[in-house]
């Protein structure tokens, strides 16, 4: 129960922060907000503060903003009304909420770099007989602190040494600790073809190495921490659209690749479980997810508003209603479908449903 409370809170955290960046840059350009609700259904409670009602409503999954002249078969010409804003106001409008979430998904990966990230430990669990590791002398059990100059923490760091270290030489020196005793050895690293997330085949070094099962928290001075965190939401900012890609033009799965709520709910709950780190970093990934989804070009999403103010700015001319509600419905049922789809897929992935 306390988990289901847990996944709740968060959701809720994620779409107000959506819906008050909206709100946040609606009232900065002088249009009237009229409604902001946690929730859909009938209004449970609330309070009005400068024209616009606060409040809570029946279903507690998802929120909306509502805006005077937002409708666009209902434009308001005051001075309020959406309609009567710049392009350029009304593309920030639509875009904050998106925004938001993505701040707010880079605070959290900094929150986590502060606390301390779970990182595998720089210590050898497994090597691959035949490989260069194996041929230089490499042991289980031995901890990698430097290659080739470069001082190396956490496997990531190892990782990432021997990635850079390939690009200018051919071989690596390898500082080891074994029992207390420092040593150096030589790799050659191979070059082999391998298969990546994306199901595309790439070249890359090959050691023969893997990290033992340990986990260390790695954590840094807030400074460092934010920068890290920085890093860490730009590099899965770019696999996400690498991924978007690939599932655009066929080279990922859609069936295999995709979560929604319910798969959404059940990370969450599993790393609910796990702590705090966990949960943080989790719900980081989810603000930047929903922060990209929003964007993508498609009607009924942010992104679709910010495609037909676009084709404004480009034709000064605004979209006809007639035009936006057609696409819009037509767009509303494909997502309906993938979320249909998607939530499918969840529930035979997820529940003994899938298992049976």
């Amino acid at each position: 129960m306390l988990t289901i409370l847990v996944v709740l809170f968060v959701f809720s955290v994620l779409i107000l922060v959506h819906e008050a960046g909206h709100l946040l840059a609606a009232k900065k350009a002088g249009v009237n907000v009229e409604v902001f609700s946690l929730g859909f259904g009938k209004r449970l409670c609330g309070i009005e503060v400068g024209g616009t009602d606060y409040r809570i409503s029946l279903f507690p999954f998802g929120g909306y903003v509502k805006m005077e002249g937002e409708d666009p078969s209902e434009v308001s010409v005051s001075e309020g009304g959406l309609a009567s804003k710049s392009v350029g106001a009304r593309f920030w409008i639509m875009a904050s909420g998106a925004i938001t979430n993505y701040v707010l998904a880079f605070f959290l990966f900094g929150i986590v770099f502060m606390i301390g990230a779970p990182t595998l430990s720089n210590e050898v669990g497994q090597v691959l007989e035949g490989y260069p590791a194996e041929k230089a002398g490499i042991v289980p059990g031995d901890v990698i602190v430097n290659v080739s100059g470069v001082d190396t923490g956490n496997w990531d760091d190892v990782v990432s040494a021997i990635r850079e270290g390939t690009r200018e030489q051919d071989v690596l020196r390898f500082t080891l600790m074994r029992r207390e005793t420092e040593m150096v050895v030589e790799v050659e690293p191979e070059i082999s073809t391998v298969t990546n997330v994306f199901g595309q085949e790439i070249s890359r070094p090959m050691v023969g190495i893997g990290p033992r099962d340990k986990v260390l928290p790695v954590s840094y001075n807030p400074v460092e921490a934010f920068y890290q965190g920085g890093k860490r939401l730009l590099s899965l900012t770019a696999l996400t659209y690498r991924g978007i890609w690939l599932m655009i033009t066929g080279g990922m799965p859609l069936r295999t690749s995709v979560s929604g709520p319910i798969g959404i709910v059940y990370f969450m709950s599993q790393a609910a479980r796990l702590g705090i780190v966990p949960l943080l970093i989790i719900t980081a990934n989810v603000s930047m997810a929903l922060a990209i989804f929003n964007l993508l070009p498609f009607p009924v999403l942010d992104g679709g508003h910010i495609l037909f103010l676009g084709v404004e700015k480009i034709t000064k001319r605004p979209v006809s209603p007639k035009v936006q509600e057609g696409l819009t419905n037509a767009a509303l049922l494909l997502l309906i479908a993938l979320a249909l789809f998607v939530s499918w897929q969840d529930l035979l992935k997820f529940t003994p449903l899938g298992r049976g």
